[in-house]
């Protein structure tokens, strides 16, 4: 069945089914009314026809005490008057061994059995009368009233009903009776009956009435449904063309009424929708680009400064918030330090270096919590006072992936990834998590394997035995200061220092006394330091001291100081063998040399400083030699508190000294 039968079937079923519900209920509710009607009609009648036979009763007994109660010569006057006057058919007054007085003795004898008591209704016989008994003396007084079609035609103009003595005769037509018995009081056993008219006429106009509601319905039907679906088989068309991809599809509106406002909408919606695939693709391709951006960076460097700003400046784009900022715990107290930060405003709007002094305890503010708790929040403002500003935010956890998902399956806390003000909506949503939450894992991954890139740098650049970085690492941070020196117009001084008669150590007390020497040697050596200074492993018992912006007075202090700091403190080992000093002495023989006064390149500077500690060693050991240059005035020197004074090289006169 098609739409337009459809919407036909339902307006007549809708219109019609009510009508002839309506009809029904009418004339059965007619019908009601009627047989209600003739029972109150019947109802009244009975008391009326009761209270008028009651009346009559009254009125007998009162005719028979009025005879009963006057003298007896008066009797039969008052009698007559009595009959006279209509208030009884007949008065008997029966006097005992005499015969019948009254008016009515010339009327009795036909036969009959007697009048009905109106105080015991019990009939004997047909009765043609009812009376009223009263007695004076002996005397006995009857006052009898007769039953004819004259007393019934009375009764029944009275209650508006036919009034018969017993059955009533059959009638024409339909009728409803209504027995009434004898009681005291009402002596007569009557019959009441009324017409039963039947609403024919009613009938006919209900059936009239549904005839036309019908034909009128019908006709409103197919109006309707024509009228109906053709703006529907409109809406049906264009769903159809938007569902295909045609959003440039619109319904017109016909008139303004509810299919009207009905294609209205739908042409707004095509409309919203239009801009939101737009406004979609836009984002898709915005997003796309930052995940490019994001995945060149991730694979191009490991430069944590320019990676985790792509990452928060991607997250933002893809949740639309206004603001971000990304926090990296410090692996040495647990503060959350900000490594980067975007559209902050208030206190937290710094320069990226101002930005990198911010610090955040753990377990303190929605920041805190997060990185101590390890679980994303969300929420409507009310952050910790040091936090920035705003009304909305989220936060998540940035972890490491764990090394081992069986062995080690909570991942390491990094840092904590919080985004501020999402655009466009009042709150943060469950998507804006899970989005979140991916960058997140992107920022986890991107800063481990940082750290195990610059752990795996630095154990490739490391001495293990040391501690000191290594000979490979030596010529890269020598190429770089020499290049800085010589950019800048500075000096720098190179120390090369060995262990006199280490292999003595070794042969005597063993390689593990030997390593115990060694490392304690390079711990001696980072404490006579400067924190710009550095220094190197370069292989065996020979080591490298770099001294950034130092002049040869410089170097020498420092080599005097190293030298001081062996000598003076023997190293205490595990002799493993009995016999053996449990502390063994050493020395250090230094070379030194300075650029750019011993050399224009590394190598060359690192060969003069190599020179130089040959020259200390043939000089006896444990001393320092400066390299030689054009003048070799004051070149040499010992490491000896008394040779230092007079044999070391004097401070120049142009330099920076130490």
């Amino acid at each position: 069945m098609t739409l337009r039968g459809r919407l036909t079937s339902a307006f007549l079923v809708v219109v019609l089914g009510p009508v002839l519900l309506g009809a029904i209920f009418v004339a059965l509710t007619v019908s009601a009314v009627n047989r209600d009607r003739t029972t109150e009609r019947l109802d009244h009648a009975a008391a009326t026809v009761g209270a008028a036979v009651g009346a009559l009763c009254r009125q007998l007994q009162a005719a028979a005490d009025a005879v009963a109660v006057v003298p007896a010569e008066n009797r039969v006057a008052v009698a007559d008057q009595l009959v006279a006057r209509g208030l009884a058919t007949t008065v008997d007054v029966t006097v005992p061994n005499q015969p019948l007085l009254g008016r009515a003795a010339a009327r009795s004898g036909n036969g009959t059995t007697g009048p009905l008591s109106c105080a015991d209704p019990a009939p004997r016989g047909t009765a043609t009368a009812f009376a009223a008994y009263a007695y004076a003396e002996e005397v006995t007084v009857v006052a009898a009233q007769g039953i004819d079609p004259a007393l019934m035609d009375r009764l029944g103009d009275a209650a508006g009903v036919a009034v018969a003595i017993g059955a009533p005769a059959p009638e024409a037509g339909p009728h409803t009776t209504r027995q009434l018995t004898a009681v005291p009081g009402q002596p007569l056993p009557l019959t009441l009956s009324v017409p039963t008219g039947e609403p024919t006429l009613r009938y006919a106009i209900l059936f009239l009435i549904v005839l036309v509601t019908a034909a009128v319905a019908v006709l409103a039907a197919r109006w309707l449904a024509r009228s109906t679906t053709r703006p529907l088989g409109d809406l049906a068309w264009a769903a159809d063309r938007v569902a295909n991809g045609d959003l440039d599809t619109r319904v017109p509106i016909p008139r303004p009424d509810e299919l009207g406002r009905l294609a209205g909408t739908f042409n707004r919606m095509t409309r919203e929708l239009q801009s939101y695939v737009q406004a979609l693709t836009a984002s898709r391709d915005q997003l796309r680009r930052h995940l490019a951006i994001l995945g060149d960076t991730l694979s191009s460097t490991h430069d944590l400064d320019r990676i985790l700003p792509v990452i928060l400046r991607t997250a933002m784009t893809a949740t639309g918030a206004r603001a971000g900022l990304l926090l990296l715990a410090d692996p040495s107290d647990g503060r959350l330090a900000a490594r980067c930060g975007a559209g902050l405003t208030g206190a937290w709007d710094l320069t990226p270096a101002e930005l990198a002094q911010r610090r955040l305890p753990p377990g303190y503010g929605v920041l805190g919590t997060v990185a101590s708790t390890g679980r994303p929040m969300r929420g409507a403002g009310g952050q910790s006072p040091d936090e920035p500003v705003c009304e909305s935010y989220l936060a998540v956890p940035i972890c490491a992936p764990p090394a081992d998902p069986e062995t080690d399956p909570e991942p390491g806390m990094l840092g904590v990834l919080a985004l501020y003000d999402r655009l466009g909506g009042p709150a943060f949503e469950d998507a804006d998590l899970r989005t979140l939450r991916t960058f997140a894992g992107q920022a986890g991954v991107a800063v481990h394997n940082v750290r195990v890139h610059e752990e795996a740098q630095r154990l490739s650049l490391t001495d293990p035995l040391t501690g000191l970085w290594n000979y490979r690492y030596l010529r890269e941070v020598l190429r770089r200061e020499v290049e800085r020196a010589s950019r800048f117009g500075r000096m720098l001084t190179v120390l090369v220092l060995d262990l006199d008669h280490f292999k003595e150590v070794n042969d005597t007390y063993g390689h593990t006394a030997g390593d115990q020497v060694l490392g304690e040697f390079a711990r001696r050596i980072r404490i006579g330091l400067r924190e710009v200074d550095v220094a190197f492993r370069q292989g065996g018992e020979e080591f490298v001291v770099l001294l950034p912006e130092t002049d040869a007075y410089g170097g020498a202090i420092v080599a005097e100081r190293l030298g001081a700091a062996v000598r003076d403190r023997p190293v205490p080992v595990d002799p493993r063998r009995p016999g053996l000093d449990d502390r063994i002495p050493i020395s250090v023989s230094i070379g030194i040399a300075v650029f750019p006064e011993h050399g224009g390149t590394a190598q060359q500077v690192l060969d003069a400083a190599d020179e130089a500690l040959y020259a200390a060693k043939h000089a006896g050991r444990d001393t320092y030699r400066l390299a030689e240059r054009v003048s070799r005035a004051g070149a040499e020197g010992h490491l000896d508190a008394a040779t230092a004074t007079t044999g070391g090289p004097q401070p120049p006169g142009h330099g920076r000294g130490r």
